[in-house]
């Protein structure tokens, strides 16, 4: 019996030129300003831990790595809602650093430098193929799904991906991206960068 599961909904913007060759690459490839900065931030519809209930809270993974993401040495902070309380905080924390187990667990070995938790005001939304959150002053992202011409409501995906939040995702354009957290900076609202959404249902 899993001690804790998790579902709702993911967004991430990074610094990669569209499409980010991490993807593509099964994390081997040189990002291509050659580090690799990202904002990952998964909004929790429904969920708990240890009877703790989750719903609703939203947090955010700042992380950089600086080459392949694959060669390790990345650095991770951690944005929680200012919303939780301790006992949640402590359950999100041991969810997104792979200490309780499930997906970021097998990203953990990766990661050099635990960078520290934050709390702010989270703010998450979708409308149609748009997705967009802020964290206080620390983030502030958006994206844009491409469109399949198929289904204009739907996304064109990438299957089979060696993503730890899901292995199917959406294909985005950042339509903006600004974070400044835990040492890691980067602005952008060309329109050019890599972005991505999907659903999540995680359990450890």
């Amino acid at each position: 019996m899993s001690s804790w599961q998790i579902t709702g909904q993911y967004m991430e913007t990074c610094n990669c030129a569209f499409l980010c060759p991490c993807i593509t690459s099964n994390l081997t490839a040189q990002p291509t300003e050659g580090d690799c900065k990202a904002a990952v931030t998964l909004h929790i519809d429904k969920g708990a831990k240890d009877g703790i209930a989750l719903d609703g809270l939203s947090f955010v993974l700042i992380l950089h790595s600086p080459g392949p993401m694959g060669e390790g040495n990345m650095t991770v902070g951690l944005i929680i809602d200012d919303t939780a309380s301790d006992q949640q905080l402590e359950a999100v924390s041991a969810i997104a650093s792979g200490s309780a187990g499930g997906p970021m667990a097998a990203l953990a070995p990766l990661v050099s430098t635990n960078a520290g938790v934050e709390r702010r005001p989270i703010r998450f939304e979708v409308d149609g193929l748009n997705y967009a959150m802020s964290a206080g002053e620390l983030v502030d992202q958006a994206c844009e799904g491409l469109p399949s011409v198929t289904d204009p409501e739907q996304a064109i995906g990438i299957d089979n991906t060696a993503h730890p939040v899901n292995s199917r995702l959406s294909l985005a354009k950042a339509k903006r991206s600004r974070f400044h957290a835990f040492g890691i900076d980067w602005e952008d609202a060309t329109g050019t960068r890599n972005g991505h959404f999907a659903p999540f249902a995680w359990a450890g």
